[in-house]
């Protein structure tokens, strides 16, 4: 077996035994790219990259692999990134650090001469990470703003309501699939891999790809304008049906098309040029090891985290037999009334569902879900959960002022009708409305042993109802958002 048979043989076994660890979330990321039309792209990231490396293998030939300390470290990064990302129950994270190891795999088995020969199509494969669509509500919002400037500009009177917008052609919503945040990262990975392949001045690359990245929000900005201008004069169903047309099929090839026009007089690389340059990588390996002592320890790295994942996120502890939530003064409990609205917990161990109304005829409703611990599948901060259920008829609308710390948002039914709801979490025994700081919590109390036990709080009510101000007086009237979940909890 020659000397590169040897390397590659120990990258393909250490590779494996990688993938094989963390199976779940390579199974996970090949999902998202199957699944979701804002990643599809990532499938043909993987033959690029696969191409970038063809590129490179008869200029890489010549130099000599070796087995390499320094990426362990590396390696043992990696393994921390996806140790929180496990802890807190963050996919992005867990993702991100099997990528991250995988690259480390490719340092500890062919070195440094070959990572830097390798660079861009190793650093290329962060973009396999789906990520991104936390931009979603602030590209709804931009996307709504800019929309309503223009129908106003055209003379089209426009009312706006979050992300909802009122023309005499009908009633529209910029919904997810509208905020053009697809567009965006497919932008992203399209603008990375040409600005490689057509610059070699860094400011030039960087420029173009945030040139790129800035023309694409616009441009979507323009489509859904155009949607609109289109209801107005066609109708909205056939308006529709040109969006679908559009969005799927020309108009993202289109943008793509006038940024490498525009774009083409600055291209200042050869199109004749080498894959990557070589010269300097021809030299001794530094920090080279011996394959005996530099493979046992690559391998040991990602055991060591998943056993320590799998010891500390088995703990539990359990819930009251009942949670309840009492009526502070002034308020009684009823029925519900006005359009339905349940929260989702998935995974809970326990939910509660119950309505109150005032002597002024406010009414709220408060949903709590309690975890005995969290884990994949079951968090108190994750997509899909909390006020907005995505298989319900509510969306999200806006972002509204924070009711005590929570976070405070309003919601519409078709109708409309618009509700307004504050979400809690409690965890590791501490109350907060910031989704983040719950998932930096959860993080701490999984790996150093707090309370494993979360709690997810949410008061909400009718606009017409009440809205905010009687979640505000609610809460106040009940001793705060951390007594009302120390009371469900049975702590006091």
């Amino acid at each position: 077996m020659t000397l590169w048979q040897r390397h590659l043989a120990a990258l393909a076994l250490l590779s494996a035994i990688i993938l094989a660890l963390f199976w779940r979330d390579a199974a996970d990321m090949a999902g998202i790219w199957w699944n979701s039309s804002t990643f599809t792209h990532c499938l043909l990231i993987v033959p690029m990259i696969g191409w970038l490396v063809s590129q490179r293998i008869d200029l890489l030939r010549p130099l000599t692999p070796a087995f390499w300390w320094p990426a362990l470290i590396w390696m043992a990064g990696a393994g921390l990134v996806w140790l929180v990302g496990e802890a807190a129950g963050v996919g992005l994270f867990r993702q991100l650090g099997l990528i991250l190891m995988l690259q480390g795999a490719v340092g500890a088995t062919l070195g440094e001469k070959l990572v830097r020969g390798l660079l861009f199509p190793l650093c290329y494969a962060l973009l396999l990470v789906p990520f991104g669509e936390e931009l979603v509500p602030l590209l709804q919002t931009f996307t709504a703003h800019i929309s309503v400037i223009l129908l106003h500009l055209s003379g089209i009177a426009a009312e706006m309501e979050g992300v909802f917008i009122t023309t005499p052609a009908g009633f529209f919503e910029v919904a997810e699939e509208c905020s053009g945040v697809n567009f965006l990262i497919a932008m992203l990975a399209y603008a990375v891999f040409a600005a490689h392949l057509c610059f070699e001045s860094w400011t030039r690359r960087i420029v173009f790809v945030a040139a790129a990245l800035a023309t694409t929000i616009l441009a979507n900005a323009l489509r859904a304008y155009g949607t609109m201008v289109a209801a107005e004069i066609w109708g909205i169903e056939a308006a529709g049906g040109i969006d679908h047309i559009i969005y799927g099929w020309i108009f993202f090839g289109l943008v793509i098309l006038i940024v490498m026009l525009v774009a083409r007089r600055w291209f200042d690389r050869p199109a004749n040029d080498v894959a990557v340059d070589v010269t300097g990588l021809d030299g001794a390996p530094r920090f080279a090891g011996a394959a005996k002592a530099v493979l046992p320890a690559a391998l040991a790295i990602p055991l060591m985290f998943a056993s320590w994942a799998w010891l500390a996120g088995g703990r539990s502890a359990p819930l009251p037999a009942t949670m309840a939530v009492e009526a502070p003064r002034g308020w009684n409990e009823t029925r519900a009334e006005g359009m339905a609205w349940a929260p989702r917990f998935d995974g809970a161990d326990q939910r509660l569902l119950r309505h109150f109304v005032d002597a002024n005829g406010r009414r709220v409703t408060v949903a709590i879900g309690g975890y005995e611990r969290q884990a994949e599948g079951r968090e108190v901060v994750a997509f899909g959960q909390g006020a907005v259920d995505p298989d319900s008829k509510w969306a999200w609308s806006a972002s509204l002022p924070a009711v005590e710390g929570a976070r405070t948002e309003r919601l519409l039914h078709p109708g409309p009708v618009l509700r307004d709801a504050a979400t809690w979490y409690l965890v590791n025994g501490a109350i907060m409305g910031d989704p983040r700081g719950a998932k930096l919590a959860g993080l701490k109390a999984r790996l150093l042993g707090g309370d494993p036990r979360a709690l997810s709080l949410i008061v909400s009510s009718e606009a017409g109802q009440g809205g905010r101000d009687a979640i505000e007086d609610f809460v106040s009237a009940s001793g705060g958002a951390k007594a009302m979940a120390d009371r469900a909890l049975k702590l006091r």
